[in-house]
């Protein structure tokens, strides 16, 4: 799968900014499809890094209200990428 239709955005947090700083790991966020394998393959494949483990979770949409009316925001997939010591993608440096 092409990794441009896998790696949807980049999750920009406080927390996400010292995941980065402490422990070299990056927050995307991903296809509902996708798998561990798939996301170490396709994060290598776009930003010509070594990664060292994948983690994943379903983060399920919360109700909001806009006065009577109530919806639903849509559930979607978080992927935290580490990699390997020594290795960076520079396009987040700056963030």
């Amino acid at each position: 799968m092409d990794p441009h239709k896998l790696l949807l955005s980049h999750v920009t947090t406080e927390r996400t900014t010292r995941l980065l700083e402490d422990n070299n790991e990056y927050v995307f966020k991903v296809a509902r499809v996708a798998n561990k394998f798939q996301i170490k393959g396709a994060v290598e494949k776009a930003f010509k890094v070594k990664v060292d483990s994948v983690r994943t979770m379903v983060v399920q949409g919360k109700l909001k209200r806009m006065g009577r009316n109530e919806g639903k925001r849509p559930t979607w997939k978080k992927a935290i990428v580490r990699l390997k010591s020594g290795e960076s993608i520079s396009i987040f440096e700056n963030v």
